[in-house]
């Protein structure tokens, strides 16, 4: 009974986060034609479909501290544990921000028509399609924007507490001189994971890190700075004092291997 609802549940994610897309998708495909559009997307995004999806789900986002002050451009980095990631993040910051992210999530339907237009998409193998990601984040931090990456090199796997961290969200960081402002979710990978046999509703716990300044940086800097912010967020993970990550690789290992 447990196993039959929890997969309900979890497909009941999907149905929620379709409904506004489908709904929205005419004024949002109206929006993204005029320069200044994104900024009532965002707005969408953040106050219509985070919350009509968190909600739906039973889950509620909490700060555990005081954040940076907004109308500032940051390079927003985070542990990535569960599709509800987005939506979390979506609800921390007022001021607009850009996602970075892969070019496959272009071939959804419908979502993907919105994500090519809002989001700076990335082909990993292509030398062209990194150097295009460097000129739209440009036109991004120009608007007062902030850019969002999830930086780990692999994030599904249910053992792993923090992989090691890419060095493109680093060197846009130091390209721009935007400051990093790294972020702990400290629920999501116990409450909604990606293994979809496992997770629960309730409270999403975020944990605002110490902000790192790039002013005057160099390309030289950037292993010290994927350093200093990976060892950030995995203390952090690490000192929960309700320990969900740990637990959340705990219930996984206890899976029998199929």
């Amino acid at each position: 009974m447990r196993k039959g609802l929890l997969i309900l549940w979890r497909i009941w994610f999907y149905v929620l986060a379709a409904i506004p897309v489908i709904v929205f998708f005419i004024p949002i495909a109206l929006f993204l034609v005029f320069p200044n559009g994104y900024r009532y997307v965002f707005w969408l995004a953040r106050n219509v479909w985070a919350p009509f999806v968190l909600g739906g789900m039973g889950f509620w986002v909490k700060k555990t501290n005081t954040f940076p002050e907004e109308g500032k451009s940051y390079m927003l980095i985070a542990n990535h544990t569960s599709f509800m990631d987005i939506m979390v993040i979506l609800r921390l910051r007022k001021t607009p921000f850009v996602f970075v992210g892969k070019k496959e999530l272009v071939q959804i339907p419908i979502f993907g028509f919105i994500y090519k237009r809002a989001a700076i998409m990335v082909d990993r193998s292509s030398s062209k399609s990194r150097y295009e990601v460097y000129i739209r984040a440009q036109k991004v931090i120009s608007k007062g924007y902030s850019v969002c990456i999830f930086p780990e090199t692999e994030y599904v796997k249910e053992s792993i507490i923090l992989n090691p961290f890419k060095q493109g969200a680093f060197k846009l960081a130091i390209e721009h001189e935007l400051p990093i402002l790294p972020m702990a979710f400290l629920d999501c990978k116990r409450k909604f994971p990606w293994y979809t046999t496992h997770g629960y509703p309730g409270e999403l716990r975020v944990k605002a890190l110490e902000v790192i300044p790039t002013t005057k940086m160099k390309e030289k800097n950037i292993p010290i700075l994927q350093e200093e912010t990976h060892q950030q967020i995995k203390s952090a993970l690490l000192e929960d004092p309700k320990g969900h990550t740990e637990e959340a690789i705990s219930v996984w290992e206890k899976q029998p291997l199929n």
